[in-house]
């Protein structure tokens, strides 16, 4: 897993490090072919900490961004989103594969002397 980081005024230690590995690694089950993921950590005026988190992937990008008082907490949140963006997109890629079948079997026309 490619895992690149960007930070603004703010710093990461290593255990926090972990923290966001750990969160993003059940990423890899839902999608086989991430080629980047990319997390930027901004810590705001009002002392809370801003995450954008990108994946990028060779068909599409996925990208979710989230406000919190700690960077567990944001992390968290993005974690879900993105893993909701991504259960969403192949929902939807699975429905057009399925009405694309109906679609043929509709069309499909046998010929009655045909043994099966």
């Amino acid at each position: 897993m490619n895992i690149r980081y960007l930070f603004r005024e703010t710093k990461v230690d290593d255990r926090e490090r972990e923290y966001i590995e750990k969160k993003l690694k059940p990423l890899n089950k839902l999608l086989s072919n991430i080629l980047q993921i990319e997390i930027e950590i901004d810590l705001e005026k009002k002392g809370k900490f801003r995450i954008e988190l990108m994946i990028c992937t060779p068909y599409k990008k996925y990208r979710v961004e989230e406000i919190s008082e700690s960077i567990e907490g944001a992390i968290d949140g993005a974690a879900a989103d993105i893993k909701d963006q991504i259960i969403k997109d192949k929902g939807k890629i699975k429905t057009l594969k399925k009405r694309g079948r109906i679609s043929l079997k509709k069309k499909l026309v046998l010929d009655e002397k045909a043994r099966f």
